[in-house]
């Protein structure tokens, strides 16, 4: 069974890990490596489909490939895909997770919330989030990332 300290652990992690990105941005082929090993420990990409929709995606708004969620994070002139910025690389300071609920299975568990992502001039930008998370070799791993701004009433739709 999961318990809930191990997805606040994978929550931790994962904040860390884009703060970690953005530190490393000076230094694309260290970002690169770091980046992918982020991917790698955290996603689930090798092991099945991971449904990851991205906040900052209008033209290609899912990125199933782990290629195509490194060009999200951190963009390049590699990216894979060409509206990529590199949401990663802001830099953020710190990332802070505020689960509205999280659900437990024996190998499965789903959060949901909001999370938090501060600049370097202490700027919150506030994210509505979906994680689903697969029990793998003991191992939580990210199968279902789903990310979006909160509701504007004065977009235009």
């Amino acid at each position: 069974m999961i318990i809930k300290e191990k997805i606040l652990n994978a929550q931790e992690k994962w904040g860390e890990g884009v703060v970690k990105i953005g530190a490393l941005k000076n230094d694309i082929d260290k970002c690169e490596t770091y980046t992918n090993e982020f991917l790698e420990k955290l996603y689930s990409f090798d092991k099945g489909p991971v449904l990851f929709k991205p906040t900052k995606c209008e033209i290609e708004q899912f990125r199933p490939t782990q290629l195509k969620a490194l060009s999200y994070f951190i963009a390049g002139i590699n990216r894979a895909c060409e509206e990529d910025k590199g949401f990663a690389i802001q830099p953020w300071t710190k990332v802070r997770f505020e689960n509205t609920d999280i659900i437990l299975e024996e190998n499965r568990a789903i959060a949901m919330g909001n999370y938090f992502f501060t600049d370097l001039n202490g700027n919150e930008a506030k994210v509505e989030y979906t994680f689903g998370y697969k029990l793998i070799n003991g191992e939580l791993k990210i199968d279902v990332h789903h990310s979006s701004f909160p509701y504007n009433p004065n977009a235009i739709a």
